[in-house]
């Protein structure tokens, strides 16, 4: 391909912010990011938001290179045949190839109250809805999470430690994605902070009210503020533009993270599906699949064929509050093995993860940045901030 190409990553977060820094140190790739809010998020850290121990944020003149230019819109609909994105705001981006990093978000469950009266800590309104209802709320009110996944645990130790008195709603088990021996140390810390675990086969809700939450067994809570945790689901944009999704709507592609519809537009992180090579939504995807898309993308320009995806996993932090946390170590394949570390050392392997991971970013941007003039982008937002959404996107997953 002769001249300069034009890249559009849609979506501001782990893997689109990757894909764009690999993209942006090649020359003659000129990148354009598409994200409707003008700050990266670190979505690793959203349940640190409720509680006020972290903001979750970072600008994104500090972890993206300078010479990307940030849009912050929101992407509607995508013209692959014109290779063209719509706005929100009205405008239209043009495009050679596209990364499709749109993430994923709060599942609608489908149970009766729950997206009138829970809150989720999915993305960073949403994180951001659930502390001012939190700082609203009594300190003695009774707080009721559902799900008992890497979000649910986070989220209920941070609030536990922080003096709220929270029931846990499992479902079937405690930690489900843990291996047995790794939910050991999870429970007595629970214990420990006071949080009351209710699982089993009656540990389900099936109805959210005002202020309850009612169980399958006809157990009713005291609920003053309910949060949802169990199940994430990707925005429809892929469907909407009529390009092949599965079940979930994550975009289909081939082992090269390349649309089964369109060579011209390759996926990055949980909103994109490999049939043949499932994997867990997570950062640690991500971070991976953001510079495999764009090495993708620069080999077809480079006229060569695109390799493979691999991916590689080593296990799944969780922080249980500030001062304890538990490392489930797992094989490469993701499957968890009985290896893990639990108390102090725990918590300090996850906060050496997400410092390790933003690090990452941060290096990226330098190497992006050394190819251009610009130190910082964040002068360059083509939207304002009035015309960010003002209700929660369907846009995570805590790692």
């Amino acid at each position: 391909m002769n001249g300069n190409v034009q890249v559009v990553v849609i979506g501001g977060g782990y893997g689109g912010v990757t894909a764009a820094n690999r993209l942006a140190r090649r020359d003659g790739v000129s990148v354009t990011l598409v994200n409707p809010r003008p700050h990266f998020v670190e979505r690793i850290r959203l349940h640190q938001l409720v509680t006020g121990s972290d903001d979750a944020t970072e600008g994104f003149g500090k972890v993206m290179g300078g010479n990307v230019r940030l849009v912050v819109d929101t992407a509607t609909r995508i013209d692959a045949a014109e290779r063209q994105v719509s706005l929100a705001g009205g405008g239209t981006v043009s495009y050679d190839y596209l990364v499709y990093a749109v993430g994923s978000g709060a599942a609608d469950p489908g149970v009766p109250g729950a997206a009138e009266f829970a809150y989720w800590v999915s993305d960073f309104e949403g994180a951001e809805r659930l502390r001012s209802a939190l700082d609203a709320t009594p300190a003695t009110a009774a707080v009721t999470v559902v799900g008992a996944g890497p979000t649910g645990l986070e989220t209920a130790a941070e609030l536990a430690e922080a003096g709220r008195k929270v029931t846990l709603v499992c479902g079937d088990a405690l930690g489900p994605s843990l291996h047995a021996r790794g939910r050991r140390p999870v429970a007595r810390r629970l214990a420990k902070l006071g949080v009351t675990v209710l699982e089993g086969p009656h540990a389900r809700v099936t109805e959210v009210t005002q202020d309850a939450v009612q169980l399958d067994e006809g157990r009713e809570l005291p609920s003053a503020v309910t949060i949802w945790t169990a199940g994430f689901r990707v925005p429809d944009l892929a469907a909407r533009s009529g390009l092949r999704t599965d079940t979930e709507g994550r975009l289909v592609t081939d082992a090269t993270l390349t649309s089964v519809d369109d060579v011209r537009i390759v996926a990055a992180g949980d909103a994109g599906v490999m049939p043949d090579h499932p994997f867990r939504k997570s950062c640690q995807a991500a971070v991976q699949l953001g510079p495999a898309a764009a090495d993708t993308i620069l080999r077809r320009i480079a006229g060569k064929t695109p390799s493979p995806v691999r991916m590689f996993f080593a296990g799944q932090c969780l922080s249980l509050g500030r001062n304890e946390g538990v490392t489930q170590f797992s094989y490469p394949n993701d499957k968890v093995n009985a290896l893990h570390i639990s108390g102090r050392t725990g918590a300090g392997v996850k906060e050496i993860a997400c410092r390790f991971t933003l690090n990452k970013l941060v290096s990226g941007a330098r190497k992006a940045s050394s190819r251009g003039s610009h130190s910082d982008n964040t002068d360059r937002v083509e939207a304002p901030q009035s015309e960010l959404p003002t209700t929660p996107p369907d846009t995570r997953r805590v790692a």
